[in-house]
């Protein structure tokens, strides 16, 4: 059996908006469903808001979104957790944080780590905070 875990960002009427911001970063195939379509509306004003979305990309990339109703709790927190994007190619790496940082917050620009040819660390316009770096191969000590 193989499993694969996406990141599902939680957002208050931004993610279809971050969505389409992160395919423009990592390209690949976007489905959004909104309550509307889903037929699960509960407030007419959230009628189009996000229920269900996805970004995914042939090279491996995922993230899901959807808008929590207001009839639910919300709080963003403060760096709740990362979304980490970790690749082979130094140029990809660097590609996607050109686009991602538009906006963002850096937090650590993207350069050279002990651990890592490439490292840094972002909070994007929507507020999510992002970690890319360049994976290594690591010798077992």
């Amino acid at each position: 059996m193989t499993i694969k875990t996406t990141t599902h960002l939680n957002f208050r009427g931004q993610a279809r908006a971050a969505l389409e911001f992160y395919q423009s970063v990592f390209g690949g195939q976007q489905v959004m469903i909104t309550y509307k379509d889903a037929g699960a509306v509960q407030d007419p004003a959230e009628a189009d808001q996000i229920m269900w979305g996805q970004v995914s990309s042939d090279d491996g990339f995922s993230v899901m979104a959807y808008d929590v109703p207001s009839r639910l709790a919300y709080d963003a927190g403060e760096i709740p957790m990362f979304v980490s994007v970790r690749g082979d190619q130094a140029e990809a790496i660097t590609r996607y944080w050109a686009t991602l940082s538009e906006g963002a917050t850096v937090a650590q620009d993207l350069a050279p780590a002990g651990w890592s040819p490439l490292y840094g660390m972002l909070k994007d316009k929507f507020g999510v905070t992002w970690v890319l770096d360049v994976a290594v191969a690591y010798a077992a000590s």
